[in-house]
């Protein structure tokens, strides 16, 4: 079995070129496209570049690729779709900021599609968009994706997505790509609320609390870094030109862009809340430790005058009146039980136990 390595564009190369810097594998990427317009509807999934079919005059064409570690396959679809090596190059290149830019004939952004899995670890993969007239490219990293329910809406004719241009499709890929954004920060929430209780009531581990809190701060970190990004490349979407958004379209965009500041906000959120159970870890910490430190406290106050009256009569002087008493023994211990009792009984008083 081979290893999976992941490759890195080395240094000096020019312009342009295409290194795919993901996790190396040898399984071919996989081509998906539909056609459509109101009236109309052909799809195929294919891994021949020759049957998908040319750019329709009036209705849409929206091909899929996923695995873009297909470098061969990438570059020959852009060739296709005369798209310029400088976008292929931010295609492969996994790690890139989500952006969006202008060119002659089409649109490229490029984001950041998250999931979660089971064991509450996120999942990155690349997603790169190209919106030309009458059609749109999409590339992903992996299989499988959070737009079939857009596929769905497409075969099915269900709300608008047939009526407009490859431009309202751009806009329901890249709501999806949102929404699911507004899904995790709510599962990253729930995983606080839990937390906060378990340090409220004293029941988490102090290992695994801990190791909660520092695995939230990478998970926003890394949500930070995709969030962020695409709020400025959805605001630079509404600024395009006319040759390729419909202004029937902008408002949908401008909506979108609404959707980005609310999952800012509540990401800005989540994060507060975060500091503030680190704040409540470590302060619990502190009062556990507190009230170690008044027990042991109590505990060696309490042992002092026991101490005291056992050094006095643990000395070898022959003329010690007490030692010879008959019930010096037992007054001894009833003196220093005494004494426990009282200063138990003063601590209570004062509420220090």
């Amino acid at each position: 079995m081979s290893k999976r390595r992941r490759q890195k564009k080395a240094p000096g190369l020019p312009p342009g070129a295409l290194i795919y810097t993901g996790t190396h594998t040898n399984i071919k990427g996989h081509l998906h496209w539909i056609s459509f317009d109101p009236d109309q509807l052909s799809e195929n999934r294919t891994g021949d570049l020759s049957e998908i079919p040319s750019v329709p005059p009036s209705g849409v064409l929206w091909v899929n690729m996923d695995g873009i570690h297909d470098v061969e396959r990438i570059e020959a679809l852009g060739k296709k779709f005369d798209i310029h090596p400088l976008v292929l190059e931010d295609v492969l290149n996994i790690d890139h900021r989500p952006k969006a830019e202008e060119y002659e004939s089409y649109l490229f952004f490029t984001l950041k599609m998250i999931d979660m899995n089971e064991q509450d670890e996120i999942d990155a993969e690349q997603v790169s968009i190209v919106l030309g007239k009458n059609y749109l490219v999409s590339f992903q990293e992996k299989p499988g994706d959070i737009f079939e329910p857009v596929r769905d809406r497409i075969r099915n004719k269900k709300g608008r997505v047939r009526e407009y241009k490859a431009d309202y499709l751009a806009y329901l890929l890249l709501d999806a790509v949102v929404d699911r954004y507004f899904v995790i920060l709510e599962r990253i929430a729930l995983r606080m609320e839990i937390l906060e209780d378990q340090l409220v009531k004293d029941t988490a581990d102090d290992s695994d609390s801990l190791l909660e809190i520092q695995r939230l701060k990478a998970q926003f970190i890394e949500l930070r870094k995709a969030i962020f990004p695409l709020r400025e490349a959805v605001g630079y979407i509404e600024r395009c030109g006319d040759d390729i958004l419909d202004k029937s379209t902008l408002k949908y965009f401008r909506d979108l862009y609404d959707h980005t500041i609310q999952i800012i906000d509540q990401l800005e959120g989540n994060r507060e809340m975060l500091s503030s159970l680190q704040d409540l870890y470590h302060a619990m910490q502190s009062n556990r430790m507190n009230n170690i430190m008044k027990v042991l406290t109590i505990m060696a106050s309490i042992f002092i005058p026991l101490t005291f009256i056992a050094g006095i009569y643990g000395m070898n002087f022959d003329n010690m009146p007490e030692l010879h008493l008959r019930y010096g023994y037992y007054v001894a211990w009833a003196a220093m039980i005494a004494i426990t009792l009282g200063m138990l009984w003063y601590f209570r008083r004062k509420k220090w136990m």
